[in-house]
């Protein structure tokens, strides 16, 4: 079986607070975006690596990758409008592989034992998840009801899917004219099988607004602490 990766880190940077797309925000002196590719290129199982961005920093990210040496496996292509449209085009530029992996460039704190566990899992679909530790109430100007968050998860990436069938699920999607945030959901909508919840890391966050970056600051500070 061959595994591809798709990086999504088609952000523009507006929730951020800053005039450049956020996956080339720096952390512990290094892009977000590089620290997802370097532990991708430690992954000898993924074959193929597609990262989707913005047609205006297209060069800037191939420079990016290749001022860090990353390797033949590491390609950039031009991301979709949406996420979900950049999606799509990872998984048809990735039609050689039978696996793919997702992830998102925002996301620098996903460690090699939580790829590599997905990747071994003998799910063809699969996606991490954690616990919501709060009471959530849906409405909108009124409280109209209570979830039961034991029913509940937060989702986190990195997914994995059967390609051939997410591809499926994303051109059914296209002609129902759904839009979707995350691919699971796309899925168990769009396509016949299951998607196994992994438990997921506290740490793993994701950087959407300014108060995510002190706190991802903070995370790997202590995660090189422990390491030393």
């Amino acid at each position: 079986m061959t595994v591809g990766m798709a990086v999504l880190a088609g952000g523009v940077g507006r929730r951020i607070g800053r005039p450049f797309p956020k996956q080339f925000l720096l952390l512990g002196g290094k892009p977000l975006l590089i620290h997802v590719l370097e532990k991708a290129r430690d992954l000898e199982e993924v074959e193929d690596v597609v990262i989707t961005c913005p047609e205006a920093h297209l060069a800037e990210t191939v420079e990016l990758i290749r001022n860090h040496r990353l390797g033949s496996r590491f390609r950039c292509i031009v991301g979709g409008a949406t996420r979900q449209e950049s999606v799509y085009l990872a998984l048809r530029a990735l039609e050689s592989t039978d696996s793919v992996v997702l992830h998102e460039a925002v996301r620098p704190l996903v460690t090699l034992e939580e790829f590599r566990a997905l990747i071994a899992l003998p799910d063809e679909n699969a996606t991490y998840g954690l616990e919501i530790p709060f009471t959530v109430l849906k409405g909108h100007d009124y409280v109209e009801g209570v979830l039961d968050r034991e029913e509940l998860f937060n989702v986190q990436l990195p997914q994995k899917f059967d390609r051939a069938k997410l591809l499926a699920a994303h051109e059914a999607a296209r002609q129902a004219g759904t839009e979707f945030t995350d691919d699971a959901s796309l899925f168990v909508t769009h396509a016949e099988g299951r998607v196994r919840v992994l438990p997921g890391s506290d740490r793993n966050v994701k950087i959407t607004v300014p108060p995510d970056i002190l706190m991802a600051e903070a995370l790997y500070a202590d995660m090189i602490g422990r390491r030393s």
